[in-house]
C-alpha cells in the first residue's frame, strides 16, 4: 500500500447510459466503445504505477473490478473499486475523501474518467502541491474541474451545484472560507460534446501515446464522418 490514493469516479459502461450529448451523433453503440476506451487508457496508464489506483464508480451493483479486469485483460489482476455513495456527486465526491481518510492514505487525488488525456505528470504535480497546498485543483475549460485533491477530507462540496460553469469558482471560495490553501494545476478539457471529441482527436492525431485505445476508437469514429 502506497501513501497516496489515486481515486478515479467512473461509471459501469452500460448501452445507452451516459455521455448523452455525444450518443445523439455518435449512436449508444459507439459512445458506449468510446467510453470504454477512455477507462482502459486510464487504468493502462496508472496500474501498477506509484499510488494505489481505485475505482469509484456507479452505479451500486455492478461488479466494476471484474468488468476492469476484462477491460485490461488480466483476468488475475488486483482491482480495488469502492461504489460511490451519497445523494448527489457533491456527497459521493466527499465520501470518497472520508473512505480513503478511514483507509489511512496520506493523500488523496481524485480525477474523473472524462479526461482520458490526464498524464502521469500532472498527477506527480497534485502530489507534489500537496506539499504546500491543502487542496489542489485541476481546473477544467467548463468552469469545473478534472482534478481535486487532499490530504485530509475537507468538505469543499456541499451546496455547489456541479456540473455548471461555477463550480470551480465556488470551490475555491468554500475552501478560502475554511481557511485552506488552494493551489491550481494547468487548465484541461472534459469531452463533452461533439467540439470537445474534435479537440481531442486532434490531439491525439499529434500524439497518439496520450490515449492509444481512444485514438483507435477515434480513427474509426472519423471513419465513419461524425469528426471533420
Amino acid at each position: 500500500m502506497f501513501d497516496t490514493a489515486l481515486t478515479i469516479m467512473a461509471r459501469y459502461p452500460e448501452l445507452g447510459k451516459g455521455k448523452t450529448r455525444l450518443a445523439q451523433g455518435l449512436g449508444a453503440e459507439m459512445t458506449l466503445e468510446l467510453y470504454r476506451a477512455f477507462l482502459l487508457d486510464l487504468a493502462l496508464r496508472f496500474t501498477d504505477w506509484k499510488y494505489d489506483l481505485i475505482w469509484a464508480y456507479t452505479p451500486i451493483g455492478n461488479d466494476f473490478a471484474e468488468f476492469m479486469r476484462s477491460l485490461i485483460a488480466k483476468p488475475d489482476a488486483p482491482v480495488q473499486a469502492l461504489p460511490q455513495e451519497g445523494p448527489d456527486l457533491g456527497a459521493r465526491l466527499y465520501n470518497v475523501f472520508l473512505t480513503t481518510a478511514r483507509a489511512h492514505f496520506s493523500r488523496t487525488i481524485l480525477i474523473g474518467s472524462d479526461s482520458p488525456q490526464v498524464s502521469r505528470e500532472i498527477i506527480g504535480q497534485a502530489q507534489q502541491a500537496l506539499e504546500s497546498a491543502d487542496v489542489v485543483l485541476g481546473p477544467a475549460e467548463d468552469g469545473g474541474y478534472y482534478l481535486i485533491a487532499m490530504r485530509e477530507p475537507h468538505d469543499v462540496f456541499s451546496g455547489i451545484p456541479m456540473s455548471t460553469d461555477i463550480v470551480l469558482g465556488m470551490t475555491i471560495e468554500k475552501a478560502c472560507q475554511q481557511g485552506l490553501k488552494v493551489q491550481l494545476l494547468e487548465t484541461l478539457f472534459d469531452i463533452d460534446t461533439r467540439s470537445d471529441l474534435q479537440r481531442l482527436a486532434d490531439l491525439l492525431q499529434a500524439d497518439a501515446t496520450l490515449a492509444p485505445a481512444t485514438a483507435v476508437c477515434l480513427s474509426e469514429i472519423n471513419k465513419r464522418g461524425f469528426l471533420s
